[in-house]
């Protein structure tokens, strides 16, 4: 991964600013004693694993990004709440993209149900982030576009509206600003993965195999990030 004292200038004044955007969230939750993820499950009644939240997730008629967050039972991820998945959909990707080559038997949403996925984001029970992750393709039903593809959507998440939540919509694509070369990085090692998985079991389909279910993940500390960041501008 390239480090962030080496990126360009611009890009560097744009994680920035997007990890001013993280703090602010923040700001106007806790003035009320509210955090990321019970501003997502407000009004949702009770929390049930692996149900998406909000209800019929959050998506962007204009931008055509798309979230949802959910939970996994405790055993299968060791003190995490729950995670956000992303996404980007066929209409808002670069007109370049296309879906990577497949032969498998199983059907991939197409047209403009042809969604990729970007980055998850887990949280802890505090209702902040402790990691960025990647999965495999059965994991969210996505149309698989190779690492390319996916970082040139990256730039193209935004979710600009305010229902459900305006803080929690902004943050999230913050987010994907503030951590963009980890998530750049975790994209080609999903690639990775994906390769070396297939060679070691060439009769199985590797998008399909659920014994690959995450396939890069990362740390994180939104405060140690945006000190980098200050550091590398400085």
């Amino acid at each position: 991964m390239t480090k962030i004292r080496d990126l360009p200038r611009d890009e560097t004044e744009a994680m920035l600013a997007a990890g001013e955007d993280v703090l602010e969230c923040y700001r106007v939750l806790q003035k009320t004693g509210d955090n990321i993820v019970g501003e997502v499950l407000r009004g949702e009644g009770t929390f049930f694993e692996w149900n998406h939240y909000p209800k019929g997730d959050v998506y962007d008629h204009d931008t055509h990004a798309q979230y949802f967050y959910h939970a996994h039972p405790p055993a299968e991820r060791g003190g995490e709440h729950g995670h956000f998945h992303t996404f980007l959909r066929a209409k808002g990707m670069p007109k370049d993209c296309s879906p990577a080559p497949y032969d498998g038997e199983v059907e991939w949403p197409k047209g403009d149900d042809a969604l990729s996925h970007l980055i998850a984001i887990a949280m802890d029970r505090r209702g902040f982030p402790v990691a960025l992750f990647t999965t495999n393709r059965w994991v969210t039903g996505e149309t698989w576009y190779v690492g390319r593809d996916v970082k040139s959507m990256l730039d193209r998440f935004m979710i600009d509206h305010a229902r459900p939540s305006w803080p929690v919509n902004r943050w999230v694509g913050a987010m994907l600003q503030l951590f963009r070369p980890q998530i750049a990085a975790l994209v080609d090692r999903r690639d990775e993965a994906i390769a070396k998985w297939r060679q070691r079991h060439p009769k199985r389909d590797v998008y399909e195999d659920r014994k690959l279910e995450i396939t890069s993940i990362e740390k994180i500390s939104v405060e140690k990030q945006i000190a980098e960041v200050r550091a590398a501008l400085s």
